[in-house]
Parts: structure tokens; C-alpha cells; sequence
């Protein structure tokens, strides 16, 4: 199988990963604790669940939203709205639209792992500092407590051996902190510091917890829409069959991120 990830439709999107993104985004800027009044670059906005949380909770002084995908752009600009210290626009992270010096924070959320290239990522974010600027990311625990992922994923897998190659615990080095700190730590960043950031992801009855896999948005949708209704049904069922519902139907998994942070000289 070859990896085909598809990033263009932020209301399928945001059921899917984006309202957890939002869940971990607070806790990962108090981490930060960046004084407010300052200048922001959000690498890889996607929906906009960063920038949204910059906006109402570090009282920034400008924020600069950027993602290569154009449909997620118009996404967070709709539902943000251009304010006037909130810009977005299309944009490689591999090659920013910025200039050198120009921010006091550069973050990302959830986009590393879907770069070809992290490591000019995070270059690209630590030319973006101005001297003593802080630059941070997050990334989903794939390989652990992605909950809500690993279920499909072992699912998937035990019933076709070759999802394997799809799977992001499998596809993505990054999920692990010491990847993460390696990566920030030849980004000519110093103070390098890695966290775990864990939210509850409770899902109404499994309905909730599984229609947002036929939205095609990202790999595990991608891989339950390949399949034809006979296979895609089958999936269901055994993920069903394993997840801990409660006695009101409900469904409470975990989602773990793992956060790194580092400081330009």
C-alpha cells in the first residue's frame, strides 16, 4: 500500500482529530507561558484549533497563520474570521513565507509527522525567532495512547496484515519524545524539553466514535473508505466488539500528545 493522506475538507476533519487538537491546544500554551502582546507564527493550522486557543487565551499581538492545505486555510478563516491580529495563508513549512527574526513563538500542532522533511520544518520555525523566541510542537501518541486510533489500527490490522504500512504508530518516528527532542535539538534550538499532554476523548455512544472515520480525512479514514461495504463493515464490527462502552453507551478512550519545546539563542 502506498500512503495517500487527504487534508481537504476541515468540516470532516474537526469530528474526526480536530476537537481533540482543541482539547490539548490550552494546556500546551500554558506549558509555553509566553508573555502576552507577542508576535505568533502557527505552522500547519489546519482548521485553525491553535490559532483559535492562541487568540482566546495568550492575548497575542499578532498571530500568523499558515498550512499548505488551501481548503483548510479557508476553513480557519471562516471560522475565525480575519481579525486583526489573526492572518492566514497558504504556505510549505519546509519553506515559510517569513522573515528571518520576524516572531517571538513558533508552533505547530499535529503537522511534523505529515512532513517529508520535519527537520526543515523545524529549522524553518527556529529561522522565524527572534533571539530568546520560543519554538514548540505536538504530535499524537500513534504508537500508545492515540486511543481512538489504535483501536482502529489493531483492528484494521488483524484483519488485514498490510494496513500495518498505513498505520501512524508504525509510519511515524516522531511519536516518541526522544525523536521529537532529536529533531528540535538539530534546529539550532537550545533548552530542549519534552511533556505528555493527555485528554479524556469521550465519545456519545459508538456512532459518534466511528462516523467520523467515513470522512476520508487523513489515514484511517483514508484506509476505511478503500474498503470496499463488505470489508468496511466487518472493520466496524470488530472495533466495536472492543471497545470499553459504558453502561449508558458511552465511550471513554484517551488521547495522548507528546509536546517538545526549545529556545533560540
Amino acid at each position: 500500500m502506498t500512503p495517500e493522506d487527504v487534508w481537504a475538507a476541515g468540516d470532516l476533519y474537526e469530528p474526526f482529530v480536530g476537537r481533540w487538537s482543541r482539547r490539548v491546544a490550552p494546556e500546551f500554551l500554558a506549558w509555553l507561558d509566553v508573555p502576552p502582546g507577542r508576535a505568533w507564527l502557527d505552522v500547519g493550522c489546519g482548521t485553525g484549533a491553535l490559532t483559535q486557543t492562541l487568540l482566546d487565551r495568550s492575548s497575542p499581538r499578532s498571530v500568523r497563520s499558515i498550512d499548505a492545505s488551501p481548503a483548510y486555510v479557508d476553513y480557519a478563516r471562516a471560522r475565525i474570521g480575519e481579525r486583526t491580529v489573526a492572518t492566514f495563508e497558504v504556505g510549505d513549512a519546509r519553506s515559510l513565507p517569513v522573515e528571518d527574526a520576524s516572531v517571538d513563538a513558533a508552533v505547530s500542532a499535529l503537522l511534523l509527522n505529515f512532513v517529508p522533511e520535519p527537520a526543515l520544518a523545524v529549522g524553518e520555525m527556529s529561522r522565524a525567532l527572534r533571539p530568546g523566541g520560543v519554538a514548540a510542537a505536538y504530535v499524537w501518541d500513534y504508537s500508545g495512547r492515540m486511543e481512538l486510533l489504535r483501536h482502529f489500527w489493531d483492528a484494521a490490522i488483524a484483519l488485514d496484515p498490510a494496513a500495518r504500512e498505513l498505520d501512524e504508530g508504525t509510519r511515524f518516528p516522531l511519536c516518541h519524545p526522544e525523536a521529537l527532542a532529536d529533531v528540535f535539538s538539530g534546529g539550532h534550538l537550545s533548552d530542549v524539553r519534552t511533556r505528555a499532554i493527555a485528554v479524556p476523548t469521550v465519545f456519545r455512544d459508538f456512532d459518534d466514535y466511528w462516523s467520523p472515520f467515513l470522512g476520508g480525512q487523513g489515514p484511517a479514514p483514508g484506509y476505511a473508505m478503500s474498503l470496499e461495504e463488505a470489508r468496511r463493515g466487518a472493520l466496524r464490527d470488530r472495533i466495536r466488539s472492543r471497545l470499553p462502552v459504558e453502561a449508558d453507551g458511552s465511550i471513554h478512550l484517551i488521547a495522548r500528545a507528546w509536546a517538545v519545546r526549545g529556545s533560540r539563542a
